[in-house]
């Protein structure tokens, strides 16, 4: 048996406890809540103490390991736990959180408690995605220890509800660390139209976020005929000036990460996880299939770091020897699109700023939509699709994370040149989007919340989970969530978010549109 309710296709949307809908076993989950009570044990052994870099990184990667779809692999989070162990005792040692008391006890509690772990889960990952690029931020290192510690405490609702908000500040800080790790190595996002044609010959897929994984792959294929495709959380990597530059990064294969037990089916090269969005792979594409950085599945093959750098010729000969296809392949967007677009962050929107508050004060932009977050399998997500289809021709559609694949290949037009579905990049650069917000509030001299902004969100995973309490402790209001609300939000708790930040359950498209724009 096993218990977890941590994303949102969750069993019966109430919690998974046969096994995991996302292909996790009984004695997988409960190796990961045994991990989570070991890194309490850690975060309480240093407390008052330094815990170290070792001690830091462990904290990072066992809490990313335990992101839905990143580790399946039991020996892996097995040696995890070891190492955590080792290094809890070099401080001293503590009692580890007791397992049965994780996902037990008061409903609410329970519900406060899992909604501040799962947040410093997404929030981990972030941190690590900085921290092989250099960055690093003692604030943020040193709440994951807080927080851990929290986790293993005893706290009142109003106590819980301070950690929360005061934890999504600190994501903030984060998802600004990472922005000025990506841009500081890669340069500032610019637009780019991304085909999805694959040109015939050898080729490697690389899925997921970590676009240092990415920069070493471009370099250690430079000049050898392979050609390297970006997969769903990967697509923005295109709009970077130091990874575009490379001409064998040529294109985007496939959509989302849910489809790709379809979309892999026999695909003649091989592909690399570098964090969540694994899948349990089908025979006919799993011996093709690389895991790197804490993404485990048993029985593939993983590459390993070795002082900073992967070595990924396995990865290449594989591609070699499968060929590629022997003809170009046309792949299109679930819309029948065959091109994207995406390159519009923060900087690239900014630098139009006096355009868009121009075509506001004009009247030919009326509204904003971040539509915006993950995507997933669950029937309802067409909601997204619909809803930008019926978006008015007046109004601008901002994007971010996988959660676009549902309409980021349609061409909705342009208003004064910008498109009106405008890719801001992966879920990290929700940190874009609030900056937008915020500069877009000041030129407007009112509060964000009094923009005509509306914020329609779809959630999957605990990266998600971390973005909305950053927005929620930002004050943010009127926030529309779908396709369901989380299964570890009590309806107590769904109570307190409604009355303090009116936070809307989707509906229908027309409903919702309605309501928004009156």
């Amino acid at each position: 048996m096993m218990f977890c309710f941590q994303c949102e296709q969750t069993a019966g949307g109430k919690g998974c406890a046969k096994s995991g809908v996302c292909g996790k076993q009984p004695e997988v989950a409960n190796k990961h809540d045994e991990l989570t009570c070991a890194l309490v044990g850690l975060a309480r052994a240093a407390q008052d103490k330094d815990p170290g870099k070792k001690g830091e990184e462990l904290m990072m990667q066992a809490l990313f390991a335990t992101v839905t779809n990143v580790n399946f692999d039991g020996p892996r989070i097995d040696e995890l736990k070891s190492l955590v162990q080792a290094e809890k005792e070099k401080l001293g040692g503590a009692k580890d959180l007791a397992v049965d008391v994780l996902w037990k006890g008061d409903t609410d509690l329970v519900s406060l408690r899992s909604t501040l772990l799962l947040g410093l889960r997404g929030m981990a990952a972030y941190a690590w995605h900085a921290y092989v690029l250099g960055k690093e931020d003692d604030e943020v290192t040193a709440w994951f220890f807080k927080g851990m510690r929290a986790i293993g405490e005893e706290h009142t609702v109003e106590e819980w509800l301070g950690l929360i908000m005061e934890f999504g500040q600190v994501n903030l800080k984060c998802m600004a660390l990472l922005d000025e790790a990506n841009t500081s190595a890669y340069g500032h996002p610019v637009p780019v139209k991304v085909p999805t044609t694959i040109e015939k010959g050898p080729f490697i897929v690389i899925t997921g976020h970590d676009l240092l994984d990415l920069q070493q792959l471009l370099e250690q294929t430079e000049g050898k005929g392979v050609n390297i495709y970006t997969h769903s959380e990967m697509l923005p990597a295109h709009g970077y000036p130091e990874l575009k530059k490379y001409p064998h990064l040529k294109g985007n294969f496939g959509t989302a990460w849910q489809n790709q037990q379809k979309e892999f089916d026999n695909i003649p090269a091989p592909v690399i996880y570098t964090t969540n969005c694994l899948m349990p792979p089908r025979a006919s594409y799993a011996d093709r299939l690389f895991t790197t950085s804490v993404v485990g599945y048993p029985g593939l093959k993983h590459i390993p770091e070795n002082n900073g750098v992967k070595d990924f010729t396995p990865v290449i000969n594989k591609a070699l020897e499968l060929g590629g296809w022997a003809e170009d392949k046309k792949l299109t967007g679930i819309n029948g699109g065959s091109e994207l677009m995406t390159g519009f962050a923060r900087n690239t929107v900014l630098g139009v700023a006096d355009t868009v508050i121009e075509a506001v004060k004009a009247g030919a932009i009326k509204h904003f939509f971040l539509v915006g977050g993950c995507d997933g399998a669950r029937a309802g997500r067409n909601y997204y699709t619909e809803f930008v289809k019926k978006t008015p021709k007046d109004t601008v559609v901002l994007t971010l994370a996988c959660g676009k694949y549902r309409f980021n290949d349609l061409n909705l037009g342009e208003i004064g040149g910008l498109p009106r579905i405008m890719d801001m990049g992966q879920c990290n650069d929700a940190y874009s989007a609030i900056q937008v917000a915020v500069a877009l509030a000041g030129a407007f001299n009112c509060e964000v919340n009094d923009l005509p902004l509306t914020l329609v969100l779809s959630w999957y995973e605990q990266k998600a989970v971390c973005i909305l309490l950053t927005l929620l402790s930002l004050g943010l209001k009127n926030i529309y969530l779908g396709p369901t609300l989380p299964a570890f939000i009590s309806p107590n708790v769904l109570d307190v978010l409604v009355e303090k930040f009116n936070i809307k359950p989707i509906s229908t498209p027309e409903a919702d549109l309605q309501v928004i724009l009156g």
